[in-house]
């Protein structure tokens, strides 16, 4: 009989292989379960399942890019864009700037294509002898669940997931600009939605300069209307959402669409029919994209777990309670503190009426006035 291996993960994505390929690292021999039944509907369907090319961009940290790089799994200059600024908008004047230069980092985050990073670190497990890739799950000391926020297997451990939906819908499409972005991350805030426009092109500005990605996050009916709208009325509305500051807009890919929410599970780790088990990214946690932290949160929960299981005294289990207990506790404040922020965020700039424009708008230029407290979020957003 086989021996059992130390961690199975169940996920494909890239949590799942940035986790796998931490613990081969540590000479843990691991079993790996592509298949990831949330995988597609997370990010590839659109409102009629029509499986769509994957469009999706994140922006990842400093700690993220770190991490990554530890791997040998950060992409190359031409599909890791840098962002130098940020450009936060509300709908009646007030408006927050972020710099890198003025938080002495070389970007506030980098703009990575999603297919590029899972193929890096897919090709990295090929060279990886610890870890075997299986069609099904199998025995373990430890199972780790990556499958994101659609996973079967947390039923299989019993545990909950509680679910808030927002009553939106996020779009996401590719397109190039007339006028260059100049590494300039952009969004705009107002009850109607939230549109973030995050740089493309890699990190040449003088010759990848007009591309761009964007996440639209908008209510359900004006979604509907937006998607089967003609590509050229599509970039004149988004045209008006950005105030012409992209100059003409020409779309270069399909648009994606997939709904918000707000969830979590109530217990991170533990043990159920004398099986092991810990959960990581959005197997465990969703916000709102308008942090653009989901990744983020996701790479450091697998970041904290493999840190854990690498410095355990040598006689503890990989699924030792009292690790696992650490585990659960941070990661859980963490999410909940970011579910909080972006919860929050969201549900202000929903409301309607002058009274609330003047106050979110108020709010964001006094934010903009205070120096030291900008900065202070500026790199715990970045990571730094």
């Amino acid at each position: 009989m086989a021996r059992p291996f130390d961690i199975c993960i169940r996920g494909g994505g890239i949590t799942g292989r940035t986790l796998a390929l931490l613990l081969a690292r540590e000479r843990l021999r691991v079993g790996f379960v592509a298949q990831d039944g949330g995988k597609a509907a997370d990010a590839k369907t659109n409102t009629t399942e029509d499986v769509k090319p994957d469009i999706r961009a994140f922006a990842l940290n400093l700690k993220s890019k770190e991490l990554l790089e530890s791997i040998r799994c950060w992409p190359n200059d031409d599909d890791a864009t840098p962002v130098l600024k940020m450009q936060v908008h509300g709908d009646d004047g007030g408006e927050v700037v972020f710099d890198a230069a003025d938080c002495g980092a070389p970007a506030l985050a980098w703009i990575v294509d999603v297919p590029v990073l899972e193929a890096q670190l897919a090709q990295a497990m090929q060279f990886q002898p610890q870890i075997e890739l299986l069609d099904a799950p199998g025995p373990a000391t430890l199972t780790v669940v990556c499958e994101g926020k659609t996973s079967r297997s947390r039923a299989e451990f019993g545990v909950d997931f509680e679910v808030n939906p927002y009553a939106q819908r996020a779009i996401a499409a590719r397109l190039n600009c007339d006028t260059p972005h100049g590494h300039t991350a952009r969004q705009w805030f107002s009850h109607e939605g939230i549109l973030g426009v995050l740089p493309m092109g890699g990190a040449t500005l003088a010759t990848q300069g007009n591309s761009v990605a964007i996440v639209w996050s908008i209510d359900e009916a004006r979604a509907q209307a937006l998607l089967h709208m003609s590509p050229d009325d599509f970039c004149r509305a988004l045209q008006v959402a950005t105030h012409e500051c992209f100059g003409a807009l020409t779309l270069t890919s399909e648009r994606t669409v997939w709904p918000l929410q707000l969830a979590r599970t109530d217990r991170w780790a533990g043990s159920t029919g004398g099986a092991s088990w810990a959960l990581a990214g959005d197997a465990a946690h969703t916000v709102h994209p308008l942090s653009g932290q989901g990744l983020n949160l996701g790479l450091a929960d697998v970041a904290e777990l493999a840190s854990l299981i690498a410095g355990r005294d040598y006689w503890r289990s990989v699924a030792d309670e009292k690790l696992l207990r650490r585990y659960e506790r941070s990661r859980k404040a963490a999410a909940a503190a970011l579910g909080s922020v972006t919860d929050g965020l969201q549900r202000l700039f929903a409301q309607n009426g002058s009274s609330w424009q003047a106050l979110r708008n108020a709010g964001m230029s006094g934010f903009e006035r205070f120096g030291p407290l900008k900065k202070w979020v500026a790199r715990q957003a970045m990571g730094a």
